[in-house]
């Protein structure tokens, strides 16, 4: 009897073992190495500002020029909503997410150039407030950020803290930034902060990235605008004197004191209704709720005058119009509105030369639509916000990171199976050959 030899079947487990765990360790080090190659992209500075009862705003820097976008939802499992930022690539990256309910948290991720970032293996997240009515302190905090080279700083990122709540925005290409600080809440977001013009301290902060930050202090009362921010440089505008009360300029629709009521330059319009001699904005009272993120805005004025009209907002809408003849113009922003507080100002001459404007204040309260949904095509739907609770805001999180995975990537795991099924075969054969021996 021949005695039989187990070598070749030993042999060939052992080069199957070897192979599979040779197999589960470089495609751990692949996973590894997709995760730490690109640390530039990763977000920083993360943080959570503008935090209303349906709507919030997320801000963050990377180290190299990344596009992304935030996704979020209402439980741990389930953060498949989507906000996108831009197509473009950028140090600096703020978006804002509405159609929030008011007292809810919510859970997000970021997403920087195809690595999705979040809280060492779990979603950042944040809780909304309660709804409040219309505040109406309409102080506004204005001014511009240059460089060192005295260019503007574009897109640099802009923070105001007044009393704990953070206010956040993006300069525009040329510097500027506003804010307004009726929506500004008190820690736990329950009601409106008390703000006193004279006392109640603004810390504004500001990152550009590679061009540096800045910072200063300053009162509401000599707030709007603050002096040219270098970046930096640290200020201290306290001791500024009042730049008028800091509010928005009331309106001033009042015709010059030397014009009687009887002017010989009033002429009748082709239909024999005199034409008006200033301008009016009919549509909107002050403090007024409007249910569109894009109004339409109309009035009286002199056929052939131009009025500027700018809405203040996070990043303030600025455009001329020329009244048409007859009389009657009409206006509406070319980018939709935030839900929140806005204001609307429109200035002109008059007939003697002196500029008038006037402003009023209102609030955009966008319909009962869901927000931006990722479907199952990758389509995305239409925000629309919607609102109603309480909570508080969350610390300034930072960032790891998890792959996001990449469709059609398969060319690893068909190696790995295609050497799984050699390593099978090549041990089949080879104990086919010791029975056969045996």
């Amino acid at each position: 009897m021949k005695k039989k030899n187990n070598i070749p079947t030993i042999l060939g487990i052992a080069i199957l073992v070897v192979g599979i765990f040779a197999g589960a360790f470089f495609l751990n080090m692949t996973t590894v190495f997709r995760i730490g190659a690109d640390t530039s992209a990763a977000p920083k500075d993360i943080r959570v500002g503008n935090i209303s009862d349906a709507s919030v705003t997320i801000s963050w820097t990377t180290d190299k020029e990344t596009n992304g976008f935030v996704s979020w939802g209402e439980n741990q499992g389930g953060v498949n909503k989507i906000e996108t930022e831009s197509d473009k690539k950028f140090f600096s990256h703020l978006i804002t997410i509405t159609g929030l309910s008011a007292g809810k948290t919510y859970y997000y991720k970021i997403s920087s150039d195809g690595s999705s970032f979040d809280n060492g293996g779990i979603p950042w997240q944040f809780a909304t407030g309660p709804t409040l009515g219309i505040n109406k302190n309409s102080y506004l905090v204005s001014g511009s950020v240059v460089t060192s080279s005295g260019q503007p700083a574009k897109r640099a990122l802009v923070y105001a803290t007044v009393s704990g709540y953070l206010l956040s925005t993006l300069a525009s290409d040329t510097g500027n930034f506003v804010f307004q600080l009726s929506g500004v809440r008190t820690t736990d977001l329950s009601n409106y902060q008390a703000i006193d013009p004279a006392t109640t301290l603004i810390e504004i902060s500001i990152q550009a990235g590679e061009d540096g930050v800045a910072s200063a202090q300053v009162f509401p009362r000599s707030a709007n605008p603050i002096p040219a921010i270098i970046l930096g440089q640290v200020y201290d505008f306290r001791s500024l004197p009042t730049n008028g009360d800091s509010q928005n300029p009331n309106a001033s629709l009042a015709l010059p004191e030397n014009t009687t009521n009887e002017s010989k330059f009033n002429i009748a319009s082709a239909s024999g209704t005199p034409s008006p001699t200033s301008v009016i904005l009919e549509n909107i009272d002050e403090g007024e709720t409007v249910t569109s993120t894009q109004p339409e805005f109309f009035g009286k004025g002199p056929g052939g005058e131009e009025i500027t009209i700018t809405v203040n907002s996070e990043t303030p809408i600025t455009e001329t119009v020329s009244i048409p003849p007859n009389g009657s113009w009409s206006w509406s922003p070319s980018q939709a509105l935030a839900a929140g507080a806005h204001s609307i100002t429109i200035t002109w001459k008059d007939a003697t030369g002196i500029t008038r404007s006037l402003t009023r204040n209102f609030e955009v309260q966008a319909g009962e639509a869901p927000a931006f949904t990722a479907s199952e095509s990758g389509t995305i739907a239409s925000p629309s916000p919607t609102a109603s609770g309480t909570a508080t805001p969350i610390p300034t999180p930072v960032a790891t990171s998890e792959p996001i995975p990449e469709t059609g990537s398969l060319t690893g795991t068909l190696l790995l199976s295609i050497m799984g099924i050699a390593v099978l075969l090549f041990s089949f054969a080879i104990w086919k050959i010791a029975e056969n021996n045996a």
